[in-house]
């Protein structure tokens, strides 16, 4: 059974950031039409039907994935198809007649418990940063972010960005998907210099809400760095926790941090 589609119209948050895989400019060098739409937020809009179909409940303990496959960019409609199947729902994200993501979302019948904290080391984010590569971002190292204390303010301005229009957000105070997975982001950039970089996917498992006042912190293990068709890669084990003392979102996080192409931006 197929749920209603949903259509956004996409939004670059993230032009003057560091990754200047958003930067028209840059992108345009290796290949693409333009600036990406970040894939965080296009996992926060493939997010909005499971809202839709299991509510509240789903962003407690449902699990989601998003794997990424072409670039979303701003202004264009991204439309997210929804299946309903035994499991649960199958995502397809379309843009300009493109496909662009594909992923699930699942709701299970009962909570799995949540990892245990002491099973992640709490490091502080690197006081300097270098590049990324295979030292920087080695198997088994452990990152951490600078945490992120979410005001009503900031909260307004990402439903704003990604233009989420379900009310339980606004009316609960309850922190939206992308936000929470934005922090995966984060604890790359705010441990290495990464001149641009790609998020190719991601697997989630909300263990919890967050809130606005929440104070959001990141612990994560470099599980792989490889190349591969002469990308190099990194994917990360990542707890996001509330304040310290509650997990929100366990995430395997999966990015491109240097392209094979990334020495034309320097040219």
């Amino acid at each position: 059974m197929a749920l209603p589609a949903y259509r956004v119209a996409a939004f670059n948050t993230a032009k003057a950031s560091e990754n200047k895989i958003h930067d028209d400019a840059t992108a345009q060098r290796f290949g693409f039409r333009g600036g990406f739409v970040g894939g965080v937020n296009v996992y926060a809009y493939m997010s909005h039907q499971p809202v839709q179909r299991w509510g509240r409940a789903w962003l407690e303990r449902g699990t989601g994935e998003a794997r990424f496959a072409r670039p979303v960019y701003e202004g264009d409609i991204a439309e997210v198809s929804a299946i309903e199947d035994a499991a649960g729902l199958a995502l397809s994200v379309h843009s300009q007649g493109v496909l662009c993501a594909t992923g699930r979302a699942e709701m299970p019948v009962a909570a799995e418990p949540a990892p245990s904290l002491d099973d992640y080391r709490q490091v502080p984010a690197r006081a300097e940063r270098v590049a990324a590569d295979e030292k920087s971002l080695a198997a088994g190292d452990w990152l951490g972010m600078v945490p992120l204390t979410v005001t009503a303010a900031h909260h307004a301005q990402d439903l704003a960005d990604l233009r989420e229009a379900d009310p339980i957000y606004l009316r609960e105070g309850i922190l939206h998907p992308g936000t929470i997975l934005r922090c995966c982001n984060w604890v790359l950039t705010h441990n290495v210099i990464l001149p641009a970089w790609i998020h190719m996917g991601s697997t989630v498992r909300n263990l919890g809400l967050a809130r606005v006042g929440d104070t959001l912190n990141v612990r994560a293990r470099v599980i792989r760095n490889y190349e591969h068709k002469g990308h190099k890669w990194v994917e990360l084990d990542v707890l996001v926790v509330g304040n310290e003392t509650t997990p929100v979102v366990r995430a395997a996080h999966t990015a491109i941090y240097r392209p094979r192409q990334v020495d034309d931006v320097r040219s």
